[in-house]
């Protein structure tokens, strides 16, 4: 039996390729600011959150970090740190070479009859359209990548340190727990440099919109966690019972 064979390598890729696909779309998901409320017909709430007035408008991209994070415990369930740190790099430098190749692209002269191509359509430019929704700011590119790589160190981490003390058991425990400390680091870090550093947003603005933030990502994990149960249960029977033993003992080891 050759090496892709194996079950065990076929999930690694299979897992390994959506959490990388997942993180780079969250990056450019992200440039869009959409209403949650009125995504669902619904009235803005209006929150007053730190003397901020605030209703639910959220980065598209948090559609997918959670996803991203539970893709994280999956893969540390049967690859350990090591696994996960592996592709925690790879998406990292990924992110940075995919935003490279899209500033090289925004860079190049736009063909005469490209840029007022959609002007019937209410785009009269379209390269400024395309800088402007691909062309993300240097600090929103760092805050996300920085606050990705301290979410994903302290999930590996919270994961097993729960692992090490409850053994098999509570699976919602460790993959639930971890991700929602990484996620409160991760919420706030990226505001921090993004527009903390990078622009002028006050402290109470970084809080307020953090905590906003938060409680959607709160929220969506909790809702995650059967599905979570779900995928565990698919994965096992995929792997057969001595496959997922030994892939999940050779994880607590690493």
């Amino acid at each position: 039996m050759s090496y892709i064979d194996y079950k065990g390598t076929r999930l690694f890729m299979v897992l390994g390729g959506f959490f990388i696909a997942n993180a780079l779309i969250a990056e450019f998901m992200g440039v869009k600011i959409f209403s949650l409320e009125q995504s669902f017909g619904l009235n803005p709430v209006n929150w007053n959150i730190l003397g901020e007035q605030l209703s639910l408008n959220l980065t598209a991209g948090v559609l997918l970090w959670p996803v991203v994070f539970v893709l994280s415990d999956l893969i540390n369930e049967y690859y350990g740190p090591k696994g996960v740190r592996f592709l925690t790099n790879g998406a990292i430098i990924l992110i940075i070479y995919a935003f490279l190749m899209i500033y090289a692209a925004i860079s190049l002269s736009p063909a005469a009859w490209w840029t007022g191509s959609n002007a019937t359509n209410g785009v009269p430019d379209m390269q400024l359209a395309y800088k402007a929704i691909f062309g993300q700011g240097l600090w929103i590119i760092i805050g996300s990548v920085v606050a990705f790589l301290i979410g994903q160190v302290l999930d590996v981490y919270i994961f097993h340190y729960i692992k090490k003390k409850t053994g098999e058991k509570y699976l919602w425990l460790r993959t639930t727990g971890s991700t929602l400390v990484s996620q409160l680091i991760d919420s706030f870090v990226v505001l921090y440099i993004a527009f903390g550093i990078g622009s002028d947003w006050t402290a109470s603005m970084i809080l307020s919109v953090g905590i906003l933030n938060y409680i959607y990502k709160f929220s969506v994990a909790i809702l995650l966690t059967p599905v979570l149960y779900w995928i565990h249960y698919a994965i096992d029977n995929y792997l057969g019972t001595e496959i997922a033993d030994k892939l999940k003992e050779d994880a607590m080891r690493k």
